[in-house]
């Protein structure tokens, strides 16, 4: 049988990153779906009426 190799006590090698870095701000995902919505409506209001909104036509 093979000799067992011990692992200094800590993580055995791994690295967390999620505790070396925190953001200042924070978004939650329903944050995210909010500005996803008004992004597609921004895009469909400028397809529709963009040449008259920005007085080009």
């Amino acid at each position: 049988m093979a000799d067992k190799i011990h692992m200094p006590s800590g993580m055995g090698g791994l690295v967390r990153y999620f505790d070396e870095y925190k953001s200042r701000f924070q978004l939650k995902p329903g944050h995210i779906i909010v500005i996803v919505v008004i992004v597609i409506l921004i895009e469909i209001l400028l397809h529709w009426q963009g040449y008259s909104l920005l007085g080009l036509q």
